[in-house]
C-alpha cells in the first residue's frame, strides 16, 4: 500500500476472516480503487517470490518516535497506546512496522491470497477524526484452500440478504432513513412471523410482556453507567433545558418496572419481555444492510430472580434457544465466560453463580467451552453463537447475569422472612436484533423460506381466463384462512410462464386449476421444486397448510 499510494499506514490487524490495513492518504482526491488490486497483488507475488524474512526488533520508545516522525498515526500510537520503555516492531524488506508479532518466518510460507475489498472508515471509528481508506485481504497455506473460500464467497453473494430482499420486495432501505428499514408487506409478514414465534413460546415459558417507554430522561441513564459509557452511540435531544435519549437498550426500563411497588419473594423469578424499538446511532460507514441497523427491535427479556434459582433459570434459557435454533435448522455452539481481573460484586457471589452456571450447561446436555476471564465486569455471560447453511458464525443470543444494575437502581425484594434482599438480573436474547436475523434467515434459506415463514405459502394459477373467477375464489377462501395466498390472472401469460414465475419467486405451493378442478372444487398441487402431489380439496389443502404452519415444518414441500 505505501510503494501503490505513498500514505500513512495506521492500524493493519487480522481478523476473523483474513485482515485489513487503514492507510490515511493526503487530498480528497486519493482514494483507493478496486482497479488497483491487481496492481497490489502483483507487488504481493513479487515480495512472496523473494522470501523476505520477518525480523523481530525490540527497540526504544523515543528510536521508534523519531522513526515514524513522518506518520502522525503511528506517532499517536506510540505516545497513547504504548507505556513502556520498549516495545516491539517487525521488518519485513524496506518495511519497518509496529506489531506484537508473531508472524510466519519469511514471505515465502505465504502460498495463496487475495486482495478482497477496500471501504472508507475514521481514525479509531470516530466520526470527527480522519477519515482513512481500508484495504482488506485474505491468505491461506494452498491454492485449494483460496479457490474453496472464493467458491463460498460466490454463494455468499448470491445468498445476500439484501439482494435477496430487492428481488422478494421484503424490505428496503432509503437515504432519508439511513439505518432504519422499510419493511415491504412480505417482509413485514416474516418480522412478525418471528415476533409472534417468540411471543407464542413466552405463554408457554412464564414471561410477561410489557411495553415500556421509546424515550427517557438522561438521568436514567447516568444512573444506569450508560451516559457515561454508551453515550456517542445513543440519539439525544434537548426538550424544555431537559437532555433526554432514545433508549439503545430495555434494561433500565425494565428496572423501573421492577421497582415500582414493593416485590415479594413468591413473584420470583420475575420474567418480563419487551419487543420495544430500539435506536443506536451507528457511524454510517458501519451501516450494513439488515445486519448494522440504527432503529431495531429485539426479543429481549430480563429476569429477575435470588441467586439460587440463577441454574433453573438458565436451563430455561438453553431450552428455549434449543428449541428456536432447532426450528430454524441452526446448530448452535456455547461458551462459558467467567469472571475477569476487574470485576462489580462479591466474590462469593461469582463462585456461586458460575458454578450454578456450569451445572447449567452440564445438565442440558449439550458441548461447551469455558472462556477464563472474558465475563462482563457485571456478571459472568453464556455466549451462543449458531451456525448457519454456509458454516458461517453468527452471535445472537444472550444469556448474561448482571449483578450491577440492581445495585445501580437499588432493587429488592422482601424475602420469607420479611427482610429486603438484593435481585440477580438476567439478560435473554434469542433471536437478538429481529432485523439481523431476519438477515441471518434469508441468506441461510437463500430466499427459499420454509412454508410457515414464508411470506409466499401459495399461488393459485388458472389454465385459463375462463376459470380466474374460480381461482380468485379458491385464493380467498386459502387466504381468509390464514394463509399468504396469492393468484395469477395476468391473461397474457403461458400457464407454463405463470408456473415457472410462481417458482422463481419462491412459491412453496402452486395449485393449478381448470374445467376438472373447478367441477369438483379442487386443486392440483406442485412445488416451487416441481413436485407434483396431485388433486387435493381445497378444504383439504387447507388443513394440510395449517399443519405444516403449526408444527413450522422446515422440510415442507413434502406436504
Amino acid at each position: 500500500m505505501e510503494r501503490v499510494y505513498g500514505g500513512c499506514l495506521c492500524y493493519g490487524p487480522p481478523i476473523e476472516n483474513g485482515f485489513y490495513y487503514d492507510m490515511y492518504l493526503d487530498g480528497e482526491a486519493q482514494m483507493v480503487s478496486t482497479l488497483d488490486f491487481p496492481v497490489m497483488e502483483g507487488l504481493m507475488k513479487d515480495i512472496v517470490k523473494e522470501k523476505q524474512p520477518f525480523e523481530r526488533l525490540e527497540m526504544k520508545k523515543e528510536d521508534l518516535i523519531e522513526m515514524f516522525k513522518y506518520n502522525p498515526f503511528k506517532l499517536r500510537i506510540l505516545k497513547e497506546k504504548v507505556n513502556t520503555p520498549t516495545t516491539t516492531a517487525y521488518r519485513c524488506g524496506p518495511l519497518i512496522d509496529l506489531c506484537r508479532g508473531p508472524h510466519v518466518r519469511h514471505t515465502g510460507k505465504i502460498k495463496a491470497f487475495k486482495v478482497t475489498k477496500n471501504s472508507s472508515t475514521y481514525w479509531e471509528g470516530k466520526a470527527d477524526a480522519e477519515s482513512l481508506q481500508r484495504v482488506y485481504g485474505i491468505s491461506f497455506p494452498d491454492n485449494k484452500q483460496l479457490k474453496e473460500w472464493e467458491k463460498l464467497q460466490e454463494e455468499a453473494a448470491k445468498r445476500d440478504h439484501r439482494k435477496i430482499g430487492r428481488e422478494q420486495e421484503l424490505f428496503f432501505f432509503h437515504e432519508l432513513s439511513p439505518g432504519s428499514c422499510f419493511f415491504q408487506p412480505k417482509g413485514a409478514f416474516i418480522y412478525n412471523t418471528l415476533v409472534e414465534f417468540i411471543r407464542s413460546e413466552y405463554r408457554k415459558r412464564g414471561f410477561q410482556e410489557v411495553v415500556s417507554p421509546n424515550v427517557y430522561n438522561v438521568k436514567l441513564w447516568q444512573t444506569s453507567g450508560h451516559w457515561a459509557h454508551y453515550s456517542e452511540n445513543m440519539f439525544s435531544f434537548d426538550v424544555e433545558n431537559e437532555t433526554y435519549a432514545l433508549k439503545p437498550m430495555n434494561c433500565p426500563g425494565h428496572c423501573l418496572i421492577f421497582d415500582h411497588r414493593v416485590r415479594s419473594w413468591r413473584e420470583l423469578p420475575l420474567r418480563m419481555a419487551d419487543f420495544g424499538v430500539l435506536h443506536r446511532n451507528e457511524l454510517s460507514g458501519a451501516l450494513t444492510g439488515l445486519t448494522r441497523v440504527r432503529r431495531f427491535q429485539q426479543d429481549d427479556a430480563h429476569i429477575f430472580c435470588t441467586v439460587e434459582q440463577i441454574g433453573d433459570e438458565i436451563v430455561g434459557a438453553l431450552d428455549f434457544l434449543r428449541n428456536v435454533y432447532s426450528i430454524f435448522g441452526f446448530t448452535f455452539n456455547l461458551r462459558l465466560s467467567t469472571r475477569p481481573e476487574k470485576y462489580l460484586g462479591e466474590l462469593e457471589v461469582w463462585n456461586k453463580a458460575e458454578k450454578q452456571l456450569e451445572a447449567s450447561l452440564n445438565s442440558f446436555g449439550e458441548p461447551w467451552t469455558e472462556n477464563p476471564g472474558d465475563g462482563a465486569f457485571y456478571g459472568p455471560k453464556i455466549d451462543i453463537t449458531i451456525t448457519d447453511a454456509l458454516k458461517r458464525p453468527h452471535q445472537c443470543a444472550t444469556i448474561q447475569l448482571d449483578f450491577q444494575l440492581p445495585i445501580r437502581f437499588n432493587l429488592a425484594y422482601v424475602n420469607e422472612k420479611g427482610e429486603k434482599n438484593r435481585p440477580v438480573m438476567i439478560h435473554r436474547a434469542i433471536l437478538g436484533s429481529v432485523e439481523r436475523m431476519v438477515a441471518i434467515l434469508t441468506e441461510s434459506y437463500a430466499g427459499k423460506w420454509p412454508f410457515w415463514i414464508s411470506p409466499r405459502q401459495g399461488i393459485v394459477i388458472p389454465v385459463a381466463e375462463p376459470f380466474n373467477e374460480y381461482a380468485d375464489q379458491v385464493k380467498n377462501k386459502i387466504f381468509a384462512a390464514g394463509f399468504m395466498c396469492d393468484a395469477d390472472l395476468d391473461s397474457s401469460d403461458t400457464l407454463n410462464k405463470k408456473i415457472r414465475n410462481a417458482q422463481i419467486s419462491q412459491y412453496n405451493f402452486i395449485m393449478v386449476v381448470g374445467e376438472k378442478e373447478k367441477s369438483s372444487n379442487t386443486v392440483n398441487v406442485r412445488t416451487r421444486d416441481n413436485i407434483v402431489h396431485g388433486e387435493f380439496s381445497v378444504d383439504d389443502v387447507i388443513t394440510r397448510f395449517g399443519k405444516l404452519k403449526e408444527n413450522r415444518t422446515l422440510k415442507s414441500e413434502e406436504f
